[in-house]
Parts: C-alpha cells; structure tokens; sequence
C-alpha cells in the first residue's frame, strides 16, 4: 500500500536527494531535494552539465572522465564536495550513487542519488552517543512505547530483573512489579504520555525475580518525541536505592530512639514512688517504642525488705526452682482491645501463682519458671527473646532485666504485635538503656523510701510521747510530715519540766532534709534537754546550742581543730585531713529555735530566739498578736549574742510556738501566712486540741511540702493556796522559823505525811543559806504534781555535795538531801543562787525507809 512519507521520516535526517542524467550527459531530472540539498532550482540546473553546475573549478576534469565512464555503462559511487548554497565558501561533501539506465530508445544514461555525508555523520555521532549512554548507563534505562510495552532495555536494567537486554522487549509493567505498584507505575505512565510533564522521583517498591529482599527504586519518567515532536515513547531511569531507604530508615530510629531517650530523661524518675516510676518507664515505651509492655519488681523491694538486693532471688536460682517472686506493677498496650490476651506473650513459658494459668494480672505476685527466658534474664542480667504466641498476635517480644548498679532489680518485657517491624539489634540496645534508666531510678525511689523510713523513726523517736503535761499550763501539739515525695525536716519541738515546777518550751527546726537533717535535729534536741536541766537562762542554752551546731559540721563531731597535737608539740596536718576538714566543714547545719521558761507561779514567760518565726500570743478578748522577740541569728552562725524578753502572760491566754511549714509556702508570701495563723486563733476559749485542729483544717498550709510543728500552750498558773513564800532574817533563828512554816503549810495542805522528811530538809537548806551564802534569805513551798521546796540567798557559790570524812562532824547535809529527797538541785538567779529539791506526794502508801547500806553512806 502507498504510504506518502510523513514528516520528521528518516529521510528528513539523512538528506536524501536524487537527479537524473540524459544520453547527452546534461541533467534530465532535477528532484526538489536535490535543489533543497545543493540550493539550485531545476531551472537553473535542467540541461546543464552536472559538473559545471555544483563541482568546483579544480575537480572538474576528473568528474568529466567520471561522467563518461558512466555513460558508458559504470556504476560509481564516491564522495563529491560541493558548495553549500548561502554558507559563502562553505563546503559540503556528497556521497553519490551513480546507476547506469536506458531511455526508451536505448540510449545509455544514468539515475543519481545523493546522501549529505556531513547528515549522516551527525547521525552516526548520535547514534554512539546514544547508544554509549543507553549501554554503558550504571542505571536501568528502559524506553516504553506509545501501547506501555518496553521498546528497549539497557543491560543494567536486565542485570536487576534478569536475562539479557532484548528478552525485555515486549513486556509490560506487570512483569515487573506487583499489582499496586504495577497499577501506580501504569497510571503514571499514562499520564506523561498525555500531559508531557515529567515525573521525577517516583518510588516503587518491588522484588526482583529470583530474590526475596524487598527493593527501593526511584524513577524518573518523561516523554520522548520524534524530530517533529510527534511522542513516540516514555524514557524511564531507574535508580535502586535500597541502601538509601536503609540509611533513611536507620536515620529515623536513631532519631527515634534519641528521641525517646530524651523523652525518658524528661519523664522517668519525676516521682519517688516505685510503682509511678514503672508507670512513667511505659508512657515512654508504648506506642513510641513497642505495642505492649510490662514491668515486674522484685517483692522484696516493694516489702523494704533490708536484704540486699542480690539476694532476693538467690535461693530459687540457686535451687532450681525458679526466680523469686515478683509483682506486676505496669503494664500498657497501644491495642486496648487485645488486652486479655497481649500480656500472655510477655510471660514467656508462663508465670506461677498468678492466681490462674493465664498471664499476671495487674498487682498479682508470681513467679517464672527455672528455664523461661525471664528467669534467664533475671538470673544473668541479659536480654533475652520471648517466643510469640502460638496465634501470631505477638510476634516479637524482649525480656530486659532492670539492672542499677549491677543489681537486677526488676524486668521489663516490650512486645510487639503483628503488622509491626521485630525487634533489631538496634532496639535491643534501645530496650537496655530504656531499663536501665528507668532501673536506676527504682534504686533510688528504694533507697530514698529506706533513709525516709529511717530518719522518720529517727524523728519520731525525738518527739514528746503522748500528750506533754507542765504544771500552769494545757498543752497540745500536733506534728505533721511531709509526704512520701518529700524529703524528712528537721523540725522538732520539746516540753522539758524544769525545777520550782517550771516548764521550757521549745520549737525548732534544721535546715535541710534527710537522714542527715534528722540526725542533727537529734543532738540538737538532746543538746537542748541537757542544757534545760542545768538550769540555764534562755539566752545562755541557745548560745551553748549554737556551739553545738557548728560544731555540727566539724570534723570528729564538734571538736575544732587547729591542727596541733595533744602532745603540745605543733603538727601541721596531712593534706588528707585538710581535705577532709573542708568537706566536713561544707557540711555545717544551722537551725532555728525558740526557747522559752515560764513560770506558772508569776505567769511570766522568757523567751530567747534564734532565727525563728515570732511566737504568737492570743488572750481572751483580744486578737492574736506576734510578740517582739528579737530574732538574732539561726544557730550555727555564730558570732552574736542573743537576746530575751520577758512577758506576763494573762490567765487563759494562749500560746502558740510552730515552724514555717505552717505558715509559709510557695504559694503565698510568709506575712499573708502569719496573718491567716493569727486570724485562725480568734477564738483561744475552745478546748486546746479543737484549737490545734482548726488552725491546721484553717490554713493553706500545703501540707506535705514541708513538715508541721505546732505546740500551743493555754496559760493557767497555779492557784494562790499552792505557794507558800516567805523572807527569813539571816540569823540562827531562822532555821527552826523556817521548819515551823514549813510545817503548818503542809498542815494545812494535808500533807502530814511529808512533815517530818520536809521539816528535817529545809533546816539543811537554810543552814547552808546562813553558813555559805550572803544576804536575806527566803523560802517557797509548791504544790502541784509534786512538791517542790526552795531556798533563796544572794550568795553566788554554788552548793557542792561531798562525802564527808569520818572525823568531820558536819558535811553530810547534801548527801541526807540526795537520800530523802525525788531530785534536788541548784541554778542560778539574777541576784544569787536558788537550792531546791522536789518530793513525791503521798499516794497513800507507806513511805519508804532508808536502808543502812543508805545511811552508812553518809559516813
């Protein structure tokens, strides 16, 4: 059939033309191509010699023996320049086929076709190229056709899907890919074709023939045309970049895992509590990291066991029976829906004592079986990996054992389910670090549980048992600590009776927390008891405690060292013990403290501070003030003396010493706390413990950011009729004025029974008064819970019991005072010195007589 040639055919690029020589030897035809090829019309060329017309001047001879040779029956071929017609001296180089041919009469003439051979050689060069980048090309190049079947394949496109580059020709996109990626590879084709926009980086999975790994290729696609731009096709470059998508994929779970390392930093370990520490572990954990997870501590952990933690497993593994027992303290799923049946997989062979056969539920102790791989992990403090569930549901699972401070404290198992990537060696490591920050911080939330629990028995142990009793005064107190979360204070408060029925009262509180702040507050409290007893004034017991509380923080416990030995001899110390004494010395506590003494007598109370919040006086019918106790300095400090006030307080006022936990917090300022204490006490006439118990239901107090102390005291003083005073003359006389007082009071108290003991004590008393003392002397009977006789001079020598020698004749009075009397005693006043001693009062029963070994001590 007869086809006209469309255009952009090969005959647009070869240049072909033709022309046509008569028996005369002049051109007979003259084709248009010709005339394009050579730039001459048929007009100009018809009847013309051809070698005349386009050869050059200088070959022109042997083109005419050329032009006869042919005409006399030779064919030739050969290459013939010419003149590019509008290029001026420009060139060009034909090849001509010249075929000998007859006209109708039988003379000899001759058909001419002419190639441009500088077209042909330009084709040729494209032709190499092309084929040196479509052969030689490290990527697959593959030409589809017009119908999306493959046209051409280079050999690397052959090497990825087999056999060689021709055996490709034909198939289609099905051949290759599977039908997803098929379907999307097609659509996209279709669309080059019809738009002509390119399409670059198209991603295709697939696997090639005869492998089972998943390959990555990336795709460029555009539309090929002819010299006409009519399409003829869709060129595609493939490139595999598999490794790509794996260094893609291993980019991303490194940031991942970082990821979830400084989400772990952030989130585990916030709380002190071992169960919220498990929970927070699996926040991080699931979905981020897994689809399932759960932790198991050891029992023994959770009991506060004191046993180490080593040994809470050792006897099962080393018996064979299994590990110790462990309880489910967390367990998360990111598939709710699956929860009855997810956990079963992270048991491995299954978990004793759970209740049933199935996994741990929730708070259930159990234990794993010798051989299961959590056991295994338990027991060697390595990863292991847990099969999955016989229905597939969970197909791969990790058994972390908890491990802090080369302790396996726990185990955490992460799972997950179908349709999720199995764990790497990767999340392994993952899986390790997670565990162990999380183990790290269950140590800690352990070993803070175990000091806590110690420093508040430690505290406890310090504070008054039951309910305080002081003659003159109702007291109640409350003590709150802080919570769990919170660290053990130092707070403390004490009610020490002293002698003439006296009381002190003390609130006070060691800056810091922990076992350490407990233990100072402990020898601070007992520093205290043992300073009230000698009968200090105020000022002077906080100025002997600050000198314990610096000596607090010195080395060897409250000895300061100049670094001279005892020999008397200088001696510079190590550099060791220089060390040591800085670090010791870093270690200074300083504290606050009130100390008062009042005196249910004169209903006077003197107060000395050391750094602490102001007591708080409220009397019946007037609102609640802060009395003007100078603060001075916290102890420890050193350096200033302190000062005291003295303040007569009404009956039935009420007497509040605290700590700054009650008052003070970050939510409010500490003055807008005083306020809201002295507005809760606006009603002191209730009973003292509903007192206690509406400040602190009253109060912001924020209970369990710091620890409470509260110690209120309702004054009552004693009755006029229980005191008995007198002012003797210093003369012998007074001595048997003195038994003769003495004896009618307790007449008159009903108190026959201590007649005699009294009557014989207060002559030795004032004896000693006229023989050692100085000035009027005077003396006062008590009456509350005991009784208490004193004997005041001016003198400043303090009474001294010795024993007295065989030939002495006297000497034995204070000893007599020691045997007869509950406790006796002397302290020092403003203007002299006061000797005392207390008797119990009779209870009804016989009073006990002195033994001889009792009365032969005296001589």
């Amino acid at each position: 059939m007869w086809q006209s040639s469309p255009p952009g055919s090969i005959y647009d690029y070869i240049r072909v033309a033709s022309f046509s020589i008569g028996a005369d030897g002049l051109i007979e035809q003259w084709s248009r191509r010709a005339a394009g090829l050579f730039g001459m019309s048929s007009a100009e060329v018809v009847g013309r010699d051809p070698v005349e017309a386009f050869m050059p001047a200088e070959l022109r001879p042997d083109a005419h023996r050329a032009v006869s040779e042919i005409l006399d029956g030779k064919e030739w071929t050969g290459l013939v320049p010419f003149r590019i017609p509008g290029e001026n001296a420009v060139r060009g180089l034909a090849e001509i086929y010249v075929m000998p041919s007859e006209t109708e009469t039988g003379e000899r003439a001759a058909l001419c076709i002419v190639v441009d051979v500088r077209a042909l050689r330009r084709i040729e060069t494209d032709l190499a190229a092309s084929q040196a980048i479509f052969g030689q090309s490290p990527f697959g190049f593959v030409l589809f056709g017009t119908d999306f079947t493959v046209v051409r394949a280079n050999k690397r496109f052959a090497t990825v899907f087999g056999g060689e580059a021709d055996d490709h020709r034909g198939r289609t996109v099905d051949d290759y890919l599977a039908r997803p990626e098929a379907e999307r590879l097609s659509s996209t084709l279709r669309r080059v074709l019809e738009t002509g926009d390119a399409v670059t980086d198209l991603q295709l999975v697939g696997t090639p023939p005869g492998t089972t790994g998943r390959r990555h290729w990336s795709m460029n696609l555009y539309r090929v045309h002819s010299g006409a731009g009519r399409p003829v096709g869709i060129a595609g470059l493939a490139t595999d970049v598999t490794q790509r998508h794996i260094a893609a994929r291993e980019a991303a779970s490194a940031r991942r895992n970082l990821a979830l390392l400084n989400e772990a930093s952030a989130r585990i370990g916030n709380s002190l509590d071992l169960e919220t520490t498990a929970r927070e572990l699996l926040d991080v954990a699931v979905p981020g990291f897994c689809d399932l997870a759960s932790v198991d501590l050891y029992q023994g952990l959770l009991t506060g066991e004191e046993a180490s933690p080593a040994s809470w497993g050792r006897h099962h593994q080393e018996s064979g029976t299994g590990s110790a027992e462990l309880r489910r303290v967390a367990h998360a799923s990111a598939v709710s829906d699956a929860l009855p049946e997810v956990f079963a997989a992270g048991t491995g062979s299954g978990a004793e004592g759970a209740g049933d056969t199935g996994p741990p539920t929730l708070g259930s102790v159990h234990r794993y079986p010798f051989h299961s791989p959590c056991a295994v992990a338990l027991r060697t403090g390595r990863v292991e990996d847990v099969p999955g569930d016989e229905r597939g549901f969970v197909h791969s699972t990790l058994a972390v054992p908890m491990v802090a401070h080369d302790v396996v404290v726990g185990l955490v198992q992460f799972s997950r389910t179908k349709g999720s990537e199995s764990f790497g060696e990767r999340d392994r490591a993952l899986a390790t670090e997670l565990a162990a920050r999380a183990a790290v911080c269950i140590d800690n939330a352990r070993l803070y549980r175990r000091e806590h629990e110690r420093a508040l028995i430690l505290q406890r142990s310090l504070l008054p048992p039951g309910d305080p009793e002081a003659a003159g005064l109702d007291i109640a107190c409350r003590y709150l600590p802080g919570n769990t979360a919170t660290e053990v204070g130092g707070d403390w408060f004490d009610v020490i009776e002293l002698p003439g029925h006296r009381t002190a009262l003390v609130v006070g509180d060691v800056m810091g927390r922990g076992l350490r702040a407990a233990v100072a507050m402990g020898e601070l409290r007992t520093a205290v008891r043992t300073l009230a007893l000698l009968d200090l004034e105020p000022a002077e017991v906080l100025s002997a405690l600050d000198e314990v509380a610096r000596g607090l923080g010195t080395p060897g416990g409250g000895e300061r060292s100049d670094g001279f030995g005892a020999g008397g001899g200088a001696q510079w110390p190590s550099r060791a013990a220089h060390k040591s004494r800085e670090a010791d010395l870093s270690e200074v506590y300083l504290a606050t403290c009130v100390y008062a003494v009042y005196d249910p007598v004169t209903r006077r109370c003197t107060f000395a501070n050391a750094g602490h919040l102001p007591p708080v006086v409220a009397e019946p019918g007037e609102p609640a003030l802060l009395l003007d106790v100078p603060p001075g300095m916290p102890l420890g400090v050193g350096g200033e003396p302190f000062e005291e006030v003295e303040v007569e307080l009404k009956e039935g006022a009420l007497l509040a010493l605290y700590t700054d936990g009650l008052v003070e917090s970050r939510d409010h300022p500490l003055d807008e706390g005083l306020d809201a204490f002295r507005q809760a006490l606006a009603e002191p006439s209730q009973p003292l413990e509903d007192v206690c118990d509406h400040v602190l239901t009253t109060l912001d107090t924020r209970h369990g950011e710091d620890d409470i102390a509260l110690l209120m005291a309702r004054i009552q003083g004693l009755a006029p009729d229980a005191v008995g005073d007198w002012r003797l003359p210093r003369e012998l006389r007074s001595v048997g004025r003195a038994r003769e007082l003495a004896r009618e009071q307790l007449t008159a108290w009903d108190l026959d029974d201590l007649v005699d003991t009294t009557e014989l004590l207060v002559s030795e008393l004032v004896t000693n008064a006229l023989r050692y003392g100085e000035g009027e002397i005077r003396l006062r009977l008590l009456r509350d819970r005991t009784l208490v006789c004193e004997v005041w001079d001016a003198g400043l020598v303090q009474p001294r019991r010795r024993r007295a020698r065989d030939t002495d004749e006297g000497g034995r009075g204070l000893q007599l005072v020691g045997l007869l009397s509950a406790a006796w005693g002397s302290r020092r006043t403003p203007r002299g010195k006061t000797v005392w001693f207390e008797l119990a009062l009779p209870d009804g029963a016989p009073a006990a007589e002195l033994s001889v070994e009792q009365l032969l001590s005296m001589y």
